[in-house]
């Protein structure tokens, strides 16, 4: 009950924050004119404001906080480790090539630019487990962690390199991207990241039960029939799918997939089918509240998305790191 009890509330925040997230802005809203206007009545200014500008970018960002989440819970369950997630491994970091590239050549597709980004995102992870089982160290998290910061650290070299010669605009727009924003949602990015999302998703969830054997070691894994080296890749090319997919839509929007897993952890769920579903739900909240943080801190100026959400995730990475330390 205590369990049903906290899932309520979780959803009931989340459609809560919906609401808060359509309504605040430079123009503020009532819940009433809200409804109405989503309904298509009143007047077409305040039409316009909440169902062209302001509810595909609060569904954007309860997507992208719902895919993050899951990636997280996966990759932490996966590889053992509780400070993976996609931004710390440089999954993100090489889906944002795999995106800039991609945009750059003048590929602009909302289906497509999410399979570029996918292609830079399988190639950074698959570089850092490289990496850290070279080093010796594919269970320690310090090593692991530490290869995905060299991956990082590349991406975000290798876009300045393919920015270099691009005008002006193109940069600026560029940098506000890298540093996460769903201030240009329309729907059909909506459309496509939803996709993704209950594709990916999905398939995570179907693979919770490997997942749940994998967290427990390689040599337990392997006793119980489960190829450890597939089921590992399965699930790191699924979760790299779903964070590229993020990427491409919002950014580089940083520690929601740390942060995220821990919180539903907290609450006592362990097995990762309702870690997943708990990972997207609190996900979709964090990143929506985030994202109104981000519009109405300084008015009229914006916040960068990616930027929010470190200023939670540094701490409480800096927090985990000692407990394993």
């Amino acid at each position: 009950m205590k369990r049903a009890t906290l899932w309520l509330l979780a959803a009931l925040a989340l459609v809560a924050l919906v609401i808060l997230g359509v309504a605040w802005g430079s123009v503020s809203l009532s819940p009433r004119v809200v409804a109405a206007a989503a309904l298509g009545h009143g007047d077409a200014q305040t039409i316009a404001i909440v169902r062209t500008l302001r509810m595909p970018r609060v569904v954007l960002a309860a997507l992208v906080g719902a895919g993050l989440g899951m990636a997280g819970a996966a990759l932490q369950g996966s590889l053992r480790n509780a400070l993976a997630e996609p931004y710390l491994l440089g999954v993100s970091g090489g889906a944002a090539i795999g995106a800039v590239v991609a945009v750059t050549v003048g590929i602009t597709s909302a289906a497509l630019l999410p399979l570029c980004a996918f292609a830079g995102a399988a190639l950074a992870i698959l570089t850092a487990i490289v990496v850290a089982r070279a080093m010796g160290g594919r269970a320690d998290p310090r090593v692991l962690l530490m290869a995905g910061v060299i991956i990082g650290a590349f991406a975000n070299a290798a876009i300045m390199v393919v920015l270099a010669d691009a005008p002006p605009n193109t940069v600026r727009g560029a940098l506000w991207w890298m540093m996460g924003s769903v201030s240009g949602a329309d729907w059909r990015q909506v459309m496509w990241l939803a996709v993704y999302t209950a594709v990916a998703g999905g398939a995570l969830a179907w693979m919770g039960r490997e997942i749940d054997i994998l967290a427990l070691g390689e040599e337990p894994a392997a006793a119980l029939g489960v190829n450890v080296d597939r089921a590992g890749r399965r699930v790191y090319i699924v979760s790299s799918l779903l964070a590229a997919a993020t990427v491409a839509a919002a950014g580089l929007v940083g520690f929601v997939g740390l942060v995220v897993p821990h919180l539903v952890r907290a609450a006592g769920v362990r097995r990762h089918r309702p870690l997943l579903a708990g990972a997207a739900l609190v996900g979709a909240a964090l990143v929506v509240l985030a994202d109104l943080v981000a519009r109405v801190a300084r008015p009229p100026a914006e916040l960068p998305l990616g930027a929010v959400t470190a200023i939670v995730g540094v701490p409480f990475f800096l927090a985990q790191l000692r407990r394993l330390t």
